[in-house]
């Protein structure tokens, strides 16, 4: 007998699969220790969520909704939507597994830009499709390269709009041309988890896109701007025929009552996601401003989170600032799994944060 039959086998490509690794955590040997790597809201969640989460704490005994009914009626009332066209998942990478699992399979390819989210190469390898991969174009995705890209094979393209980890943005004119070009059996995911920042008027979340079309669909997340990443909270808007498939294999009880509730509490706050923005869009000119002022190269961002970029020669590198910033209790995200190997990016955080990252790269950078 083969020893490969000695034990359980996953199926073939599996095994391929560079497991996704978060934005790390921890600074040892550092008293206090400043997360700059996962793009976490420094302001916390709503009051209101919190207050939520606490009373959902009484009836745990209890299973959830099974359909997150008052979840979908808060988010249709906040963006004007039906609720019969929103699915709710466990984080928005529940909903990208499931429409990977329901619409690829072996022999199928599926286009991802490259530099976008980690977690849709790997959803598509689990589904056991091809990733193909199209280059960008100075940190921007490039609507005429995916078109280029579409075979007979396609079945589906994913965009981070905006992009993590560039921070930039596709208008909705090069959206609306994307979607003009694919074939009308290709899917198009919008995956919009930072559009609550961006404040441009060419920008488009996928609302519209996704009501005008049946083969677009828009994820969102409550782990950014809402700040319940600890909850797992996710949403996607489609077409009826999409969702009517995704929960006919969606898990019975994919959400926890205390998710459920924080989330209807948090969108539903308005004001406090209104002064999200806002302390956002300030740093986010502070910090721009205060690393070019040392040299550094800054891709504009429409997000809460900042790709920076480093020189090209001994002890300047992304690397070394790294290890530098790191020592100093201040953890950035390396991006080199991203196409990024001298670049950091950086999480806008609290004032503190912001005002020692800033001090501490005036240090590396030699400009103190």
């Amino acid at each position: 007998m083969s020893s490969d039959m000695n034990q359980p086998v996953p199926r073939p490509g599996i095994l391929d699969i560079a497991a996704y690794v978060p934005g790390k955590e921890h600074a040892p040997g550092v008293a206090k220790v400043f997360k700059l790597s996962s793009n976490e809201t420094p302001l916390g969640p709503s009051p209101k969520a919190i207050e939520a989460f606490k009373a959902a704490a009484g009836n745990l005994e209890i299973y959830p909704d099974g359909q997150a009914l008052k979840l979908r009626e808060a988010i249709a009332s906040a963006h004007g939507l039906n609720p019969a066209n929103i699915i709710c998942g466990n984080g928005s990478d529940e909903l990208l597994g499931l429409l990977c699992h329901v619409y690829l399979s072996a022999g199928d390819e599926a286009i991802i830009t490259e530099h976008g989210f980690l977690v849709y190469k790997i959803q598509i390898m689990g589904a056991g499709a091809t990733p193909v991969t199209v280059k960008e174009k100075d940190c921007q995705v490039d609507v005429d390269a995916i078109l280029a890209a579409v075979t007979d094979k396609t079945k589906m393209v994913f965009i981070a709009n905006p992009g993590n980890p560039t921070g930039t943005y596709v208008p909705g004119a090069d959206i609306r041309r994307l979607v003009a070009g694919l074939p009308k059996h290709v899917m198009l995911v919008l995956d919009a988890a930072y559009a609550e920042y961006v404040r441009r008027n060419d920008f488009e979340a996928g609302i519209e896109i996704v009501s005008e079309n049946r083969n677009v669909v828009m994820t969102r997340t409550f782990s950014k701007i809402h700040g319940l990443a600890a909850l797992r909270v996710g949403w996607m808007y489609g077409p009826a025929a999409v969702l009517d498939a995704l929960n006919r294999i969606r898990g019975p009880f994919n959400m926890n009552a205390p998710a459920i509730a924080a989330g209807e509490a948090a969108i539903l706050d308005r004001a406090f996601a209104d002064k999200a923005v806002q302390f956002n869009l300030e740093w986010l000119e502070k910090l721009t401003v205060a690393f070019e002022g040392l040299g550094l190269k800054v891709t504009p961002s429409v997000t809460n989170f900042l790709l920076i970029h480093f020189p090209d020669q001994d002890g300047k590198r992304a690397s070394e600032a790294d290890e530098f910033l790191t020592s100093r209790g201040f953890i950035l995200r390396a991006v080199k799994g991203y196409g990024f190997a001298n670049a950091l990016r950086m999480s806008v955080g609290t004032p503190e944060a912001n005002e020692g990252v800033i001090a501490a790269l005036t240090e590396f950078m030699g400009k103190a």
